[in-house]
């Protein structure tokens, strides 16, 4: 479908901020310009399978996210503020239009905090580009092909400007996945719409312009509402400029745009200008979790199983275990001594106290009963967190921005160290597609019927050949209502 034609005529936005490189003449105009002209043709076939398994990968957590009591609440929000449409929503029957479908399916996408991130930006990107790309490409009868583009422009577009941002934004607490996933929300949109780049360029303005996000959110309820709501506001920035309405151009570089008010002015420009062969999805890649905890925990608990399997060591012996981690994995991991679930999903000592007692921490201990169980408290008072002097280097921040040195102490006082720079499900150390299949397997029969669930997975799995998405069904034929 392309746009209406648009009135022309100077934007009156106020004074650009001036800014070396090329931000001044326009970065959101660039992207837009590399959205519109990108076709399938012309994403290799690595990065379209990165982008496939983003797909199957947030789908599965979305449709374990669907049985959470949160996803309950946005469902039962959305049923009375939406209208009926052609875009499905987990875990139960109805189909309703493409903003609210994106809405409630990104709160499941991000409810269970088992979705990937990527570290242009520090997002969790696919839980809410995913949900919005495929309630629109429902909407408007798309092809698989057009959703797996849809999806790379989506992410590729956020992506880059979390790169041109760089980490001032999220370590001053913002949560980027708030602030940038609309953006990506809108691009993924606007390409399924076929947006015209003029009319792309006032969509992306419109993103990013009400876009926000605060980490305070972490451990409550906000932070996958804010994902569900980043994922309907793209969805709604590009529909509008279908329909007409303009945005500022420069959202991203004005005196009171993006950049200045949340990232003290920081824009690299030249990340916004998509190079040939230069794919975000590709590097720095996309980190897929393997337990269902904030990625900060996962090399520390890495490193702690390692130890624990290499050196045969008996859980009961243990007087302590010592994390050395990066600034960014304190400010992450918030609570010590959580009382609920949510709150285990932001604590360090949960998700190796968890790991220790179960030899793998999975879905069914995100329980808040677990959180008073005498063993479980025992073992989360023996480990201590801090962030040693070897993460003033810069070098090792990115290497291993969310690493871990870990130290388990026995009772006799013999320790043994390693350090752990990635965890396995990172895109330096990724899950083959068996296993992410079965993560797919293990979270979607919470909802589906095993049978339904092996279906779906391998229809996704040759997406690039389905003429339409809209029959792709996330529920079971008789669905129960969760949450």
């Amino acid at each position: 479908m392309t746009s209406k034609p648009r009135r022309q005529g100077p934007e009156d936005n106020g004074p650009v901020r001036q800014v070396p490189a090329q931000a001044a003449i326009g970065g959101t105009r660039r992207l837009a310009d590399w959205l519109v002209a990108l076709a399938p043709g012309d994403i290799p076939a690595a990065v379209n399978h990165v982008a496939l398994r983003c797909l199957v990968d947030t789908l599965g957590v979305m449709l374990a996210g669907a049985a959470t009591p949160v996803a309950g609440i946005a469902r039962r929000v959305t049923a009375l503020t939406a209208a009926d449409g052609g875009a499905a929503v987990a875990g139960v029957a109805g189909r309703y239009a493409a903003p609210s479908a994106a809405f409630a399916n990104g709160v499941a996408a991000h409810a269970l905090d088992f979705d990937d991130n990527c570290y242009a930006g520090f997002v969790h990107g696919s839980a809410v580009i995913v949900p919005a790309a495929l309630a629109v490409a429902q909407a408007r009868h798309a092809g698989g092909e057009a959703l797996l583009t849809a999806l790379v422009a989506g992410a590729e577009c956020q992506y880059r400007i979390g790169m041109a941002l760089g980490r001032t934004l999220y370590d001053r607490g913002w949560w980027t996945t708030g602030v940038l996933g609309a953006i990506g929300a809108c691009a993924a949109t606007a390409k399924l719409l076929a947006l015209d780049v003029d009319a792309t360029v006032h969509a992306l303005g419109l993103a990013i312009s009400g876009t926000g996000g605060m980490k305070c959110a972490f451990g409550s309820d906000a932070k996958p509402l804010l994902a569900g709501r980043a994922a309907e506001s793209g969805v709604m920035a590009a529909l509008l400029a279908e329909q007409g309405a303009r945005g500022p151009a420069n959202a991203l570089e004005h005196d009171y745009g993006l950049a200045a008010l949340t990232n003290d002015g920081v824009l690299d420009a030249g990340w916004l200008t998509p190079a040939q062969g230069n794919w975000c999805l590709l590097a720095p890649g996309v980190d897929v979790k393997r337990i269902p905890v904030c990625l900060s925990s996962h090399a520390a608990v890495d490193g702690v199983l390692d130890l624990m399997a290499r050196h045969g060591l008996p859980a009961d012996q243990i007087a302590g275990i010592a994390c050395d981690v990066p600034p960014v994995v304190v400010a992450n991991l918030i609570y010590p001594h959580p009382r609920t679930a949510q709150e285990g999903q932001f604590s360090l000592p949960f998700a190796i106290a968890a790991s220790l007692m179960f030899g793998e921490l999975a879905l069914d201990h995100l329980d808040d009963r677990l959180m008073t169980d005498k063993t479980l408290v025992a073992l989360m008072a023996k480990v201590t967190m801090d962030s040693g002097p070897r993460w003033a280097d810069p070098g090792l921040a990115t290497v291993a921005p969310e690493g871990a040195g870990v130290t388990i102490i026995l009772r006799d006082g013999t320790r043994f160290t390693t350090f752990v720079a990635k965890a396995a499900g990172s895109a330096a150390r990724p899950l083959d597609d068996r296993a992410l299949g079965d993560k797919f397997m293990r979270c979607a029969v919470r909802v589906l019927a095993p049978e339904q669930a092996g279906q779906l997975l391998a229809t996704l799995w040759r997406l690039w050949t389905l003429p339409d998405v809209a029959f792709l069904t996330l529920s079971d034929p008789t669905p129960k209502e969760y949450g």
